[in-house]
């Protein structure tokens, strides 16, 4: 019954494409050539174990990475330190309230503060959004402004939790963390492990 969060597995693509796109008004659908370019690029791309069955998936972007989301986008314009932004998170239908989207929340949140001061995602406004937004705000997430998104017609709230560890991190290891697994890169994304022009 233990939930196990781990690096997504190249094969399980078609596994969270069917979960992206059976989840709903409250996350964009996605076709398997984005999502290529997801598994590809993103700096942190997780799925969710329970039972032995994929439970749902997350994924998120450095604020120095050339992702091309207008949500991102509206981040970088707005924000003035570096911040990590989780793009998606969707949690299959027959495992919701039932800690797996807590559950990824606390490891994107190990994760993010030790690198970053800031948490940002967004919630779909125009669909039904209280129990979104009740999730995020009791996980510490405020809203900063709204972003009208440009060729689907959505209005997102768009939000942020600072994160109070990242400035003793810094301040006591700078880049240098300590090498310890639970610390490490979650995953190395391979557009940038590959050489220039291949």
């Amino acid at each position: 019954m233990s939930i196990v969060i781990r690096d997504v597995r190249e094969h399980e693509l078609d596994s969270v494409l069917a979960l992206n796109n059976n989840a709903g008004l409250a996350i964009l659908p996605l076709d398997a050539a984005r999502l290529r370019l997801f598994f590809d690029t993103a700096e942190y791309f997780r799925v969710a174990e329970r039972d032995g069955n994929l439970a749902g998936f997350l994924i998120g972007f450095g604020s120095d990475s050339q992702h091309d989301s207008s949500n991102f986008a509206w981040f970088k314009q707005h924000l003035t330190q570096k911040f990590f932004y989780i793009d998606r998170i969707v949690v299959a239908s027959r495992r919701r309230g039932g800690g797996v989207g807590r559950a990824f929340y606390a490891d994107a949140q190990s994760y993010s503060e030790l690198r970053y001061p800031q948490l940002t995602c967004e919630v779909f406004l125009d669909h039904g959004a209280d129990a979104a937004l009740l999730f995020h705000g009791s996980f510490g997430f405020r809203e900063v402004g709204q972003n009208n998104m440009p060729h689907v017609d959505v209005r997102a709230s768009m939000l942020l939790k600072d994160l109070c560890s990242y400035q003793w991190v810094h301040d006591t290891y700078g880049d240098a963390l300590p090498d310890v697994p639970w610390v490490g890169h979650r995953r190395e994304p391979l557009r940038a492990q590959r050489p220039t022009g291949t």
